[in-house]
């Protein structure tokens, strides 16, 4: 199977190498010229435009930043709708606003060509271990047509109903892994200003009904203030406003979503947004002038 990868950033890259290392014949693009050649030294094809990318695949991943850059890619003048064979079947496994995907699978559908929404979740460690988990929205053929691929890239892939719940769902993943992060983060700075040593108390608590594999992973980066990004704040903050968009357009609240909004945009503001989400810590340091580390 031809496989056509289309954006190679800090969750693409590796996936598309898990891919090449299955197996898979793997056309790359990306803007990225520099990740392109990258990919040539791990077994890829590398390719000049998404036109030369989607040529021959019979399936067409991509990998993308945000609801603009999937539209961009899939619909442009330049992209798969127009150089894309007959039939051929588009994974999308950006995080994007779940009525884009809907809109762009519904036009692409009128060219012949299939989509489903397949959202990831485990950040780079777990892109890297081929241990993701996917998933999807969209027809049960196609989702089967791709589960081959899912269990290269995942340990687990889910579908979840029609084309954009693939969306849904990881909109409803992020919501709740924001609030982990924030509550993880604003636990140990009560015990660092309370006079407890948070790393003790961490390790305390993580085998009770408060641990969780948020509190596994983040709370260790915290204690070291090590944030380099597995997740960066400003993609969290991406997801959390396409999160609070849906929730708009169907009338649902979500006050402590709106909440943590503003800690992550604080965060930003304070020059953390390329750092790892774990960097929601940054907020409870600047309001307390205390620090988790001794």
């Amino acid at each position: 199977m031809n496989i056509g990868f289309i954006g190679l950033g800090i969750m693409g890259k590796p996936m598309a190498k898990n891919l090449i290392k299955a197996g898979y014949t793997t056309a790359v693009y990306d803007i990225n010229k520099e990740a392109v050649e990258e990919m040539v030294s791990e077994g890829a094809k590398a390719c000049s435009s998404i036109a030369e990318a989607v040529k021959d695949a019979q399936i067409i991943i991509t990998m993308l930043p945000d609801s603009p850059q999937v539209e961009e890619v899939l619909l442009g003048e330049e992209g798969v709708s127009s150089n894309a064979g007959a039939n051929t079947l588009v994974v999308d496994m950006s995080s994007i606003a779940p009525e884009v995907a809907i809109r762009v699978s519904e036009i692409l559908r009128g060219k012949g060509i299939r989509m489903i929404d397949a959202p990831v979740s485990g950040g780079e460690p777990k892109a890297i271990e081929g241990t993701l988990a996917i998933m999807v929205g969209g027809e049960k053929k196609d989702f089967e047509e791709a589960k081959p691929i899912f269990d290269v890239l995942g340990s687990s892939a889910l579908l979840v109903g029609d084309i954009g719940s693939g969306n849904i769902c990881k909109l409803t993943n992020q919501v709740i892994v924001a609030l982990n992060i924030s509550a993880l983060a604003e636990g140990l700075y009560l015990a660092k200003k309370a006079g407890a040593d948070p790393e003790k108390v961490f390790n305390a608590i993580q085998g009770g009904l408060a641990g969780s594999a948020v509190m596994n992973a983040k709370a260790p980066m915290m204690l070291a203030s090590n944030f380099t990004p597995g997740f960066k704040i400003n993609l969290h903050i991406k997801d959390i406003n396409n999160a609070l968009l849906t929730a708009q357009s169907c009338e649902m609240p979500l006050p402590l979503t709106a909440m943590v909004m503003q800690l992550l945009q604080t965060v930003k503001l304070e020059g953390g947004g390329q750092s790892d989400h774990s960097a929601l810590a940054k907020y409870y340091e600047l309001i307390s002038g205390a620090t988790l580390s001794s």
